[in-house]
């Protein structure tokens, strides 16, 4: 199961997705406001469950209609997805993975277990 975590940044609020180990398994933007933040979480547990995935590493892959997943990789060789919602804003990003199984699950971890994840504020 996994939880959302709320925590200030010197820029403003942002959050995390957590896999149960601690491990970040996706991230926002940075939220001038908690209230704004907390509408981007809700726009990830609304969507990701939907969401499409869009594997941008292959040639001549198919364009999905928003909300989706957008797998592609990174400078570094790494693959990496971004959640879009319906309107084609990215509301989450993922770490960087080495492989493409590995960002998959990624993906399949945020559509199980978002709707139902906690939220929670970091510890300052």
């Amino acid at each position: 199961m996994g939880k959302f975590v709320i925590k200030e940044v010197k820029t403003g609020i942002k959050f995390d997705l957590k896999a149960g180990n601690g491990e970040v398994i996706a991230t926002s933007e940075v939220y001038t406001t908690e209230a704004a933040c907390r509408n981007g979480i809700e726009s990830v547990q609304k969507n990701a469950p939907i969401a499409a995935v869009e594997d941008q590493t292959k040639e001549g892959y198919a364009t999905e209609k928003n909300p989706k997943f957008e797998v592609y990789k990174d400078k570094a060789g790494e693959f990496r997805f971004r959640l879009t919602a319906k309107n084609g804003q990215i509301i989450a990003t993922g770490e960087g993975y080495k492989s493409l199984a590995g960002c998959l699950n990624g993906i399949e971890f945020i559509k199980k277990n978002a709707p139902e994840a906690d939220v929670v504020k970091a510890e300052a």
